[in-house]
């Protein structure tokens, strides 16, 4: 795993259709859905669904296979585990320093790891 294939998951899922879409298909296991069940699912057109759907195969978030004349979607889902593997490796390296990753685990454990006030919130 690489920085660039980490940051286009994170760019591709901040989109909160995208997000929906993902968590969507993360449920739906794998069987996945076809793209008509998404699209009615979402409630968007197929053509706008198309695009966040290029978008997500770009990312590597989600795969597809042609059945028939449908598509299938499913998520990636061991795509998705080893950019959270990665980035929480990356985040460990970071836990003896200052870094950002230092100080964000220390916000989420309730911890204020800035107790002057001088970093800025995140």
């Amino acid at each position: 795993m690489d920085r660039s294939s980490a940051l286009k998951v994170f760019e591709s899922l901040g989109s909160s259709l995208r997000l929906d879409l993902f968590c969507m298909l993360v449920q739906a296991g794998e069987t996945g859905l076809v793209a008509g069940e998404i699209a009615d699912a979402l409630e968007i057109p197929s053509t706008n669904l198309s695009f966040h759907l290029k978008g997500m195969l770009a990312a590597n978030l989600v795969t597809v296979r042609q059945e028939g004349r449908f598509l299938r979607y499913r998520a990636n889902v061991p795509h998705m585990l080893r950019v959270l593997a990665f980035v929480m490796e990356n985040c460990a390296r970071a836990e003896a320093g200052e870094g950002a990753c230092a100080r964000l685990r220390g916000h989420a454990l309730g911890a204020n790891p800035d107790p002057a006030g001088t970093t800025p919130p995140v």
